[in-house]
């Protein structure tokens, strides 16, 4: 069963409205449906910067209000998102992986802190602009894709907890983008042509290597390609990603051809930044390994054995078929076609059709380069 929007009527439902397209036709849907509507509109980071765009999704959120006739509350979480989501970002980054912190802020904000300022708003259902479904199967709540392929968010929402799931109505799940920025446009809200919002959940978009050396200074290092050639000298480890081609600094070589340089991996006891040129099967995984495993209904049966699922390593993947077995440290993952720059970090969410089963946190993964014989000193086996 969907939890659409016919299970709202005559309930208090507590919105999270960001000021932007999505939360303000989420809330002209829902008092549409009947629900006794309340908006709720965080500050979660509060640097006064040119890129800090708070004051004007405040304003925004205001306006959707007054032309919804919806009470507006206004709660600054900027202490428990440091506390929570950006201390971990900060910390993974140390450690030479990537995060991806959009997964933890859905699961210590949006649906921790924030649905517990709700409950006290005297909210019956938390409702967010997420573009995702939630069902009940087997008696259990569920996590669907959005109907919207390009814009479903299930792979951020996999963290999330059952229980706030159960209390949760996505009003978006069953619509399109451009069907949400029609609707805002015919019922006249001023943001229905307001860009998305883009960068680091609640810090926004803005020079990356710039605003993270503010909290992690410069640590130089050396640059080496596979063979062990040192090419040059990085910054800090915690400024590149595997995959990342821009910004290493070591093109037009003379010793080397025209194809370009991406990073392959990083061995941290060094201080290394590895490259490799061109579409390297440095690049390319067979397996992973994840830790720290979240299943939304509970471990799925088979997986002693070896369950067969779909995987997104990244957002906006297109699904992956794979196995994925226990392992001693948490989950393997085995792809049946290798995967590009699989990064340590991020989060490996799994799928059985539409539903989202849950994720893991990919720890390190097995390649089937030659890369991995390392040369002296080097490191690279212990960097991927």
């Amino acid at each position: 069963m969907i939890h659409d929007l016919e299970s709202v009527a005559g309930r208090d439902v507590v919105l999270g409205l960001s000021g932007g397209v999505d939360s303000a036709v989420a809330a002209l849907m829902l008092r549409q449906a009947g629900a006794r509507v309340q908006a709720l509109h965080m500050t979660n980071w509060e640097d006064d910067d040119v890129y800090c765009t708070a004051a004007e999704d405040l304003q925004d959120a205001r306006r959707v209000c007054d032309r919804l006739d919806i009470p507006l509350h206004h709660v600054n979480f900027s202490a428990e998102y440091r506390d929570r989501v950006f201390e971990y970002f900060l910390d993974e980054y140390r450690a030479g992986r990537t995060p991806n912190p959009d997964v933890l802020c859905n699961r210590e904000i949006k649906f921790g802190v924030f649905r517990e300022y709700a409950k006290r708003l005297g909210g019956e259902r938390l409702a967010t602009g997420h573009y995702a479904r939630i069902a009940t199967i087997d008696g259990k709540p569920a996590l669907l894709k959005g109907k919207d392929a390009g814009k479903d968010q299930s792979y951020f929402l996999h963290a999330v907890a059952a229980d706030a799931l159960a209390e949760t109505v996505f009003p978006l799940g069953n619509l399109d983008k451009s069907e949400v920025r029609r609707i805002a446009r015919d019922y006249g809200l001023e943001v229905y042509d307001k860009k998305d919002s883009t960068g680091i959940c609640f810090i926004g978009e803005r020079p990356f290597r710039e605003f993270l050396s503010a909290y992690l200074p410069a640590q130089p290092g050396t640059i080496l390609g596979v063979d062990g050639t040192e090419l040059g000298s990085h910054s800090g480890l915690m400024y590149y990603t595997l995959g990342q081609r821009q910004g290493l600094g070591i093109g037009g070589r003379n010793d080397a051809g025209g194809e370009p340089w991406y990073v392959v991996g990083k061995d941290i006891d060094n201080n290394v930044l590895l490259v490799d040129q061109g579409e390297t099967e440095a690049l390319m995984s067979q397996a992973l390994v994840a830790t720290d495993p979240h299943w939304i209904g509970g471990v799925p049966s088979g997986l002693e054995e070896g369950l067969r699922l779909m995987t997104k390593i990244r957002y906006r993947q297109s699904d992956q078929p794979c196995t994925v077995k226990r392992a001693e440290t948490g989950i393997r993952v085995e792809f049946d076609a290798p995967q590009r720059a699989v990064t340590p970090g991020q989060f490996a969410v799994f799928y059985a059709g539409q539903q989202c089963l849950g994720g893991a946190v990919i720890h390190k993964t097995e390649s089937r380069s030659a890369i991995m014989r390392a040369p002296e000193g080097a490191g690279i086996a212990a960097a991927r």
